[in-house]
């Protein structure tokens, strides 16, 4: 199966190479997708610039495809099964939720110059990053691009309700399937709340399984993989 994989806020296609290789390892073809404004120079990007490029992939795939989205990218994951119901076999999100229709995409941090940056490690410290060591956050923030207002602030919109019946996985990493459950019924994520398959992943991670824990995300992502290639 064809495995499309959307980085979040700031990270490039590359974020998922040692990912993408096991889950290859595993038999199916793992496609990271570079978005618009986060690694192709593009600084006047917008949502719709990402949605173009993330359906584009899924609908070069063979088949149907698994989608998976990381943090902000859940939203973006989700969105591309909305605009390609009969194409995505299903759903994968990390450390996020998909945004509400009409909602803005990830407004999370002001804007310089028309780009949102990455804000430092201290917006994130805790649950989130307590796995990465020194090194790996410089690594990291040093290949983290900023990303054009024109994705921060679109406005998520969903047309097809098709989408609703695409199975997901909700792949916890700073958060446990507990917490995610409650978050859910207590109607804080109304998109899920309407999912008709919904499943709860727990893994040992912060918010970046694939620097941190590749190979036990690559791991879930392949299981997914295999579970949707045989499901009818």
């Amino acid at each position: 199966m064809d495995v499309i994989l959307l980085g979040g806020l700031w990270l490039t296609g590359d974020a998922w190479d040692a990912v993408a290789q096991e889950v290859s390892a595993r038999g199916h073809r793992a496609v990271p997708v570079t978005l618009p404004g986060q690694g192709d120079g593009n600084d006047a990007a917008t949502l719709e610039d990402q949605i173009a490029s993330a359906v584009a992939a899924v609908d070069a795939t063979d088949g149907k495809a698994l989608v998976i989205g990381h943090s902000a990218a859940c939203t973006l994951a989700w969105l591309a099964a909305d605009r390609r119901p009969e194409k995505v076999s299903a759903v994968g999100l990390i450390g996020g939720f998909p945004s509400s229709d009409g909602a803005a995409y990830a407004d999370f941090f002001e804007p310089v110059d028309g780009q949102m940056a990455f804000p430092g490690w201290p917006a994130f410290e805790g649950p989130d990053s307590a796995d990465l060591d020194e090194a790996t956050r410089a690594e990291m923030e040093a290949a983290m691009v900023a990303v054009p207002v024109g994705v921060s602030r679109g406005i998520v919109q969903y047309a097809d309700q098709r989408r609703s019946a695409v199975p997901v996985t909700l792949i916890c990493p700073e958060f446990g399937p507990d917490d995610a459950k409650e978050w859910v019924a207590s109607g804080d994520v109304p998109e899920l709340a309407a999912a008709t398959t919904l499943d709860y992943v727990d893994i040992d991670s912060g918010h970046w399984p694939m620097t941190s824990a590749p190979t036990e995300l690559a791991t879930i992502i392949a299981d997914l993989a295999d579970r949707h290639t045989a499901a009818p």
